[in-house]
This record gives structure tokens, C-alpha cells and sequence, in this order.
């Protein structure tokens, strides 16, 4: 079973993401997604000042299976990177919900039609 932190918003791709107090929204790869992935050797990231509408690709997970793509689960800009991820991807795997973000966004407008961790728990068990 895995891990669905509840103070977290999802998507039905599997990314999280949690508005911080500043309103910028942290965004990662759940439990479930990294898991299913299994050991994440290389994670290609968004630039700095990239701009995505809700959906779009703005990030790869690569692991010894897959390569799988990260959507943005909401609109806006990208204003800060996890750079740890650069030379440790296993963050990913070992931490997806603290150490392992990927990125942090500025929202364009609201933040809604995410799922809530028990949406999320249905979705995934």
C-alpha cells in the first residue's frame, strides 16, 4: 500500500503537489508513481521561468524500467528546481514526499480539480 500523505493535493497521473504558505506550489511524483517506476536513475527538469498550462509535460523520471513523463498539475511558472535530484535521482525513490520534489511553481490563478488524498487512496488501491 502506499503512502498518500493527506495534506497533499493529487492528480489521476500521479504527481502531488501542496500550496506552501507563500502560495507557490511544491510538485512531485507520488509513493505510488515511484514505486511503480522502480529505481529513478536521471530526472530531467524545466528551467527556471519555464511557463506550463495544467497538463502539459515539464518533466521526465527516468528509472531501469521506463521513462515516464510529469505533467504539470496545475498552470504557472516555474520558479525553483530540486537540484539535489541533478546528481541523486534515488531521492525519488527514497524520499518522493520531502527530499525528492522536483519543483516549485508560482500558480496561474486557482488551484483546483486536484484530487484529495482519500480521491487518491480510491485511485491507487
Amino acid at each position: 500500500m502506499s503512502l498518500v500523505p493527506d495534506n497533499l493535493n493529487y492528480t489521476e497521473e500521479h504527481e502531488w503537489l501542496k500550496v506552501q504558505e507563500d502560495g507557490q506550489a511544491r510538485v512531485g511524483i507520488t509513493d505510488y508513481a515511484q514505486d511503480s517506476l522502480s529505481d529513478v536513475v536521471f530526472v530531467e527538469l524545466p528551467e527556471v521561468g519555464d511557463q506550463f498550462a495544467k497538463g502539459d509535460i515539464m518533466a521526465v523520471a527516468e528509472s531501469v524500467k521506463a521513462a515516464s513523463d510529469i505533467y504539470a498539475p496545475i498552470s504557472g511558472k516555474i520558479i525553483s528546481i530540486n537540484e539535489k535530484l541533478e546528481e541523486s535521482p534515488e531521492l525519488v525513490n527514497e524520499s518522493p514526499y520531502e527530499f525528492g520534489w522536483m519543483v516549485l511553481i508560482e500558480p496561474k490563478g486557482e488551484v483546483n480539480g486536484l484530487l484529495d488524498a482519500a480521491s487518491y487512496r480510491e485511485s491507487v488501491d
